[in-house]
């Protein structure tokens, strides 16, 4: 299979899947290497097809209405990672992405997705079982995270709640 064939393959494995599809997952349905994979989604970033890379796999960004989003400024502990999850999704919040300013590479950001309970409790046992570190430990624990809700007041919400339980930082 060409790589034309292989990309037009991956795309239409990632329409019709009902959940986030792991590198590998991709590599052994189409018989190549996971790094195989790795650049064929580049290629097809690059064609600007809005492939999302979460910590659960490959997806295409959902055609969704647009919703309010706001970047938070905030800064805890990896222990509070679900607690800060948490205050946002239960005000009806949803974290689209995290990133840091580094002070050599500039502007780090990950795609997150975590849009109820299940994918913050999946999220934070990951990180308690992952030798990797979360981003913001290059920042001595301040990030920031894109979050949208069906309205403005809503985000409201989450800033003032955000606020209160010591999250939030001011803005760099």
């Amino acid at each position: 299979m060409n790589g034309e064939i292989r990309r037009e393959t991956i795309k239409q494995m990632l329409l019709e899947a009902q959940q986030p599809l792991t590198g590998t997952a991709l590599a052994g349905a189409l018989h190549v290497s996971r790094q195989v994979i790795v650049q064929d989604i580049a290629l097809m970033r690059a064609e600007h097809l809005p492939i999302l890379s979460t910590n659960k796999g490959y997806l295409l960004q959902p055609d969704t209405p647009s919703q309010p989003k706001r970047v938070f400024f905030v800064r805890h502990t990896t222990q509070q990672v679900l607690e800060e999850f948490m205050t946002v999704i239960n005000l009806g919040g949803r974290i689209l992405d995290v990133a840091v300013e580094h002070e050599l590479y500039g502007h780090i950001r990950a795609d997150l997705l975590i849009e109820n309970a299940r994918d913050a409790a999946d999220f934070a046992e990951r990180l308690g079982h992952c030798r990797d570190n979360p981003l913001k430990v290059l920042t001595d624990d301040c990030h920031f995270h894109t979050v949208c809700a069906p309205s403005e007041k809503l985000l409201d919400l989450i800033e003032a709640e955000l606020r209160s339980r010591g999250f939030l930082e001011a803005a760099p």
